[in-house]
């Protein structure tokens, strides 16, 4: 735990300090002041982040849920087939996926951009969303569902009063889980991202190349800000809908 957070901790202190060196030379907020005035080329990344994000682990999200819900209560011709390959895309490693899908992209005439990261993040997350909203569904009493049929519901009512509401922590999981594989995801967005498109793990990535700017470690203090309460609020989120 000391080795994970006392790196953290150091990044906290020296974004405060006056000076670029890792030499303390006053306390300072220069470089928060200097983040919101004059990074507008951060800034912009770290909205294509943001965007890129939502729009990739929402998707994530409704067809990883479908999907799991489809594999776990149904049965069907090469099912089995399906639920091997799709550990496929956690396995294989990211700079082979965004080779892959940039030969393919190239193919089929694709501009990268925005859109052909949005695919990249897609087919990176769902599986991360379809085997935690698998893990939910092997909790479910069926009984529940088979009690719904009884009583007169559709199968589609049955999903909407019973399994879905039951899934509701484990669609938050897995979206946040998406959220933060695509916000921070370099190596596939290095091969597929096109001109105009510069996700923020790029434009630290171009700024580090020339050293470190204490500017990263004030955002990168934000950023552990976020993460905290935003982890409280999941937390605090899901103990409701489980109650």
């Amino acid at each position: 735990m000391v080795f994970f957070y006392l790196p953290l901790v150091v990044l906290i202190v020296y974004s405060f300090n006056d000076g670029k060196a890792m030499v303390w030379q006053g306390f300072s907020l220069r470089w928060y002041k200097e983040l919101f005035l004059y990074s507008d080329e951060l800034w912009r990344a770290f909205k294509y982040s943001i965007f890129i994000a939502i729009i990739s682990s929402s998707v994530s999200a409704f067809i990883g849920t479908l999907g799991a819900i489809g594999l776990h209560w149904y049965n069907f011709k090469y099912k089995k087939f399906l639920e091997i390959i799709s550990y496929l895309p956690l396995i294989v490693p990211d700079i082979i996926l965004g080779v892959s899908l940039l030969i393919l992209f190239v193919t089929v005439k694709l501009e990268l951009g925005l859109t052909s990261i949005i695919i990249v993040h897609t087919t990176i997350n769902i599986p991360f969303v379809l085997f935690i909203v698998l893990s939910r569904l092997a909790e479910i009493d069926y009984s529940l569902v088979e009690a719904a049929y009884d009583l007169g519901a559709t199968e589609l009512q049955a999903l909407k009063k019973i399994i879905l509401p039951l899934l509701i922590p484990a669609i938050i999981s897995g979206f946040l889980i998406a959220f933060t594989l695509s916000f921070d995801d370099f190596v596939a967005t290095f091969f597929v991202a096109g001109p105009g498109s510069t996700t923020l793990p790029l434009r630290i990535y171009s700024m580090i190349r020339i050293g470190v700017s204490p500017v990263i470690n004030a955002l990168s203090v934000l950023f552990i800000g976020f993460a905290t309460v935003l982890t409280l609020s999941t937390t605090k989120l899901q103990k409701y809908f489980i109650h």
